[in-house]
């Protein structure tokens, strides 16, 4: 399989201080504690990945199990434990937890022991958005299955040496980094080219719009002057900041058309008041040559976002996360975006997660939803059994591979 989307960064994977309890705290099972990101009307500030950690219990785990054990989150991780490193129970419960942590810390303090987990997921290549440092060459620093996306968020909120995205990454730090200085927002955009030009150097294959996490998907047309009249100010008005985000997420779309760079667009849950899929539409409809990927089947607007790659021939699907979220769902819109897209190339499946043990379950889950609904679909006469090996790989690895171009790296 090729996994095209994981938050995949090195001090979390080469971490030799996994335990049991830090499988959960560190996967989508800790949203059932909570949300890792903060609502507008919230204090602002995500929780940092990693932190805070204590040592695993029974009376930490419990929560999970017998207060959340019902969530699909939970439960896949629960499973994805006992397939590598259970004796065969199928739970985790108070006789057993310990073996299974202690299991679980073994594999870890392996140099580079994440590796054994993903080759039994049978994954040959990542694509990563390692969103806490979005220079940093996956290619290099994570493995040679991983390549990387550039997240354009801390560029959106750039308006001063002092802003920063909801994950408290400043645009300028991390463009003094790359010895890019600029002064004025006429250099701002050109530093952003220089950014794109760039990206295949540093294994690069895409941009990364995941703005739904700092505000509204609304992207309006561009507003030049507006956009400029933020550009300095301690604290731009919201009509500034909105114009000047909008600007310079154009500009990307803009140069990602001009340098054959795939745009991936997360949509639905995050601020969810304005993540709907269609805020999104005026966007595609501007930029009809950028090659847009849009993620999680924008829940919980599946077939909305369903419908968007119908009418958008600029538009493709990473059905990654519903998996974990609900396998129902997922099975139910799979068997529908076969029906819909124009296409056979318009599917490809991401992981979304930290560790490589929950990787292993989003996407052993994904085959296997996947075989289910193509026996489906030959059961009911809809496709024959060599439409069904056909259209197989395309979903698992070859949309992906022509998609981002992985043939050429």
């Amino acid at each position: 399989m090729v996994d095209v989307h994981e938050h995949h960064f090195p001090r979390v994977l080469d971490a030799s201080d996994v335990d049991l309890l830090r499988l959960f705290t560190e996967s989508y099972a800790s949203w059932t504690r909570g949300r890792s990101f903060s609502l507008p009307s919230e204090a602002q500030g995500s929780k940092p990945v990693g932190l805070p950690r204590v040592p695993t219990t029974w009376d930490a785990l419990a929560p999970y199990l017998t207060e959340s054990g019902s969530n699909s989150f939970v439960r896949n991780l629960v499973r994805v434990v006992n397939e590598l490193y259970g004796d065969g129970e199928g739970s985790i419960t108070q006789a057993n937890w310990e073996r299974l942590d202690a299991r679980v810390r073994q594999q870890h303090a392996k140099p580079h022991g994440w590796r054994e987990v993903l080759d039994r997921a049978r994954i040959g290549g990542i694509i990563t958005d390692p969103y806490v440092d979005p220079m940093v060459d996956a290619h290099v620093e994570i493995s040679p299955r991983h390549v990387s996306v550039m997240r354009i968020n801390a560029f959106a909120c750039g308006w001063n040496p002092e802003a920063k995205d909801h994950n408290g990454t400043s645009a300028h730090e991390l463009l003094d980094r790359l010895k890019i200085y600029p002064r004025s927002f006429d250099y701002y955009l050109e530093a952003l080219e220089q950014l794109v030009a760039g990206a295949a150097g540093r294994h690069q294959v895409a941009l990364k719009i995941a703005l739904a996490y700092d505000r509204y998907l609304d992207f309006d047309a561009p507003d030049e002057a507006l956009a400029r009249s933020a550009w300095g100010k301690p604290s731009p008005n919201a009509a500034e900041q909105k114009a000047f985000s909008d600007f310079v997420v154009d500009r990307f779309c803009r140069l990602a058309a001009e340098y054959d760079l795939p745009v991936q667009m997360h949509l639905g849950s995050a601020i969810i008041r304005g993540s709907h899929p269609l805020n999104t539409a005026g966007l595609i409809e501007r930029h009809p040559r950028t090659r847009f990927l849009l993620m999680h089947l924008a829940y919980p607007w599946a077939r909305e976002v369903l419908g968007m790659g119908l009418i958008y021939r600029n538009v493709w699907h990473d059905l990654c996360w519903a998996p974990l979220l609900s396998p129902t769902l997922f099975r139910q819109s799979l068997h529908e975006a076969i029906e819909v897209l124009p296409d056979e190339s318009r599917m490809m499946f991401g992981g979304d997660n930290w560790h490589a043990e929950e990787t292993y379950g989003a996407m052993s889950m994904a085959r296997r939803i996947l075989a289910e609904v193509l026996e489906d679909k030959i059961r009911d006469g809809y496709l024959a059994e060599d439409d069904a090996r056909r259209l197989a790989p395309k979903i698992l690895s070859d949309n992906a591979v022509s998609f981002f171009g992985l043939g050429q790296l």
